[in-house]
């Protein structure tokens, strides 16, 4: 039977969410609690590859278990795993539901502290000089306007296109923080940060609005602008079709 996990971390310790050789990752802690507390070796798939420092509210994994599971299951689960992962959920879904390829749109935030917060300061990329929002705002409808987002990806990446279907990008004020908002049906390796660092340029008038056009069409990621640090990415949503999910424990 095949169950999909949704849970949270903080990114800070890991090196991302995928296993790695001799670095600690997200996805390699919950094999391991899974394996132990299950009795046999479990492997997940998760819904994404989310870079090292990069933190989750949302994320979403699946795995293949025969057997039933211990009462309280997903109580034991957290208790077996450290404080900055924890366990929302578990539920059966089709045995060919895959978390990464079935999965609608993912959302991302990126979060600027506009004001030094010792409170924060691991979570947020702080920005002490004045942004044009409304300028980073007419950016983004231009963003929307585009498919190809090669000049934001990371170089010499495996993926058979650039193409990102994108459905919502804009920047909201919270408080004392920037909050970017950008989802789409898939995302390029380190496209939300490359595309925050240029949006921050032309909030600080180190680029002109127009020159966006350029760069996108450009193809040519030494155009586009300096990548943020990853401490301010949340991956916040995942979407499936409502029909994937069957049972609830």
């Amino acid at each position: 039977m095949r169950f999909f996990i949704e849970l949270s971390y903080n990114g800070k310790a890991y090196h991302g969410w995928q296993n790695q050789p001799d670095a600690i990752t997200v996805q390699e802690v919950l094999e391991k609690a899974l394996t132990r507390l299950l009795n046999q070796d479990i492997a997940v798939v998760g819904a994404g590859r989310t870079d090292a420092g990069v933190h989750a509210s949302q994320m979403f994994a699946h795995f293949d278990f025969e057997g039933t599971f211990p009462e309280h299951f997903v109580f034991k689960l957290n208790s077996f795993l450290p404080n900055d992962i924890a366990i929302t959920s578990i539920s059966q879904v089709n045995d060919d539901a895959h978390a990464r390829f079935h999965a609608l749109s993912r959302t991302y935030n990126y979060k600027i502290s506009v004001s030094k917060n010792v409170f924060n300061y691991d979570f947020a990329y702080v920005i002490k000089k004045p942004l044009d929002i409304e300028l980073m705002n007419k950016a983004c409808e231009i963003l929307l306007q585009y498919k190809d987002f090669q000049c934001f990806s990371k170089v010499n990446t495996d993926v058979k296109t650039y193409n990102c279907k994108l459905m919502q990008a804009v920047w909201t004020i919270k408080n004392d923080e920037l909050v970017f908002t950008i989802k789409a049906d898939r995302f390029l390796r380190n496209m939300v940060r490359a595309i925050v660092g240029t949006l921050i340029n032309i909030g600080l008038g180190k680029l002109e609005l127009e020159k966006l056009h350029d760069i996108i069409k450009s193809k040519d990621r030494g155009e586009a602008g300096f990548s943020v640090p990853a401490h301010g990415l949340y991956l916040v949503n995942v979407e499936y079709p409502e029909n994937i999910k069957t049972v609830t424990n």
